[in-house]
């Protein structure tokens, strides 16, 4: 498999057909058609399906255009890391959610860019099923994910902390002056849900095995929560991580929940058939003793 076949059908793709990426490329349609033929025969799966002068690609080129792209971008990595003698080079793409890119991951990426300057990082924020598919698709090197653990076929996943969940109201709310609050005491109150999946689905499990009503607002942004929070719309449940400033301040309180055993875990993963890079393992080693820092209550 040659890496001029490969670019080849990225640009076809790109372009939106075969002669197209002829004058892009400066090839003849006679030597774009003999590369995408080689390339299929290679992998025996037709890459595209021809309708006229368009080309769409098949179930079987959807998944070569990502394997092409990884192997083209390590390619290139690869020449680079070469030219610079004891430097770490080349690109680390990196997924996180919201928590964790604002309180965990500020001071590992100064270290980092510290020691190794020549690296660049790209961050993409995302929710946990955003961040799975993106690794699995080859659109991310590494991701953090702050969810529930789960076994996954595809993709190496390293426990870094369980991160303790609060329930959370204004100072002054009614539910602060009791001793517990269970799922029945939230009849009537109006929750600010983060989006669907995650420790979201531990609260909801509560409301419907209780049978208890509640009006319910779901939001993309968790300061956006606080914020509601702390004017006294609703009640949230949230990271301990995620508030820690707040409390601290006395802008929120924590209730008395009855289920304190839940929590979900700060996470670091990659896909099984990712090849890491220098750089990559550098990145991973210094997530690695952060968070032999962390503790529950940071």
């Amino acid at each position: 498999m040659e890496f001029r076949h490969l670019k080849t059908f990225i640009v076809v793709v790109e372009k939106g057909g075969f002669t197209r990426a002829g004058e892009h490329l400066g090839y003849t349609q006679g030597t774009i058609t003999n590369h995408i033929q080689t390339l299929e025969e290679e992998i025996g799966n037709p890459l595209f399906d021809r309708l006229g002068k368009k080309v769409i690609l098949t179930e079987a080129g959807k998944q070569m255009l990502s394997y092409a792209n990884e192997i083209l971008r390590l390619s290139k990595e690869a020449v680079e890391s070469s030219r610079i003698s004891g430097q770490l080079t080349g690109t680390i793409r990196l997924g996180a959610n919201e928590s964790t890119m604002v309180h965990r991951l500020p001071s590992i990426l100064k270290e980092f860019k510290n020691t190794y300057p020549q690296v660049t990082i790209e961050l993409y924020p995302g929710d946990n099923k955003e961040l799975r598919h993106k690794l699995k698709a080859g659109e991310l090197d590494l991701s953090f994910l702050f969810d529930i653990e789960k076994e996954d076929n595809d993709l190496h996943i390293y426990k870094l902390i369980r991160e303790r969940l609060v329930m959370l109201a204004a100072p002054g709310h009614p539910l602060t002056k009791k001793t517990e609050v269970g799922p029945a005491d939230l009849q009537e109150e109006t929750l600010l849900l983060t989006e669907p999946g995650s420790y979201r689905d531990f609260i909801e499990y509560w409301i419907k095995k209780g049978g208890v009503e509640c009006s319910q607002i779901n939001f993309q942004n968790i300061e956006a929560i606080k914020q509601c929070v702390m004017c006294g719309l609703g009640i949230a449940y949230l990271s301990r991580i995620s508030v820690n400033e707040e409390l601290e301040r006395g802008k929120l309180v924590c209730l008395p929940w009855v289920h304190t055993e839940q929590s979900i875990t700060t996470q670091l993963a990659y896909h099984k058939n990712k090849w890491l890079t220098p750089a990559m393992k550098r990145f991973m080693e210094l997530v690695e003793s952060h968070a032999e820092k962390w503790d529950m209550s940071s």
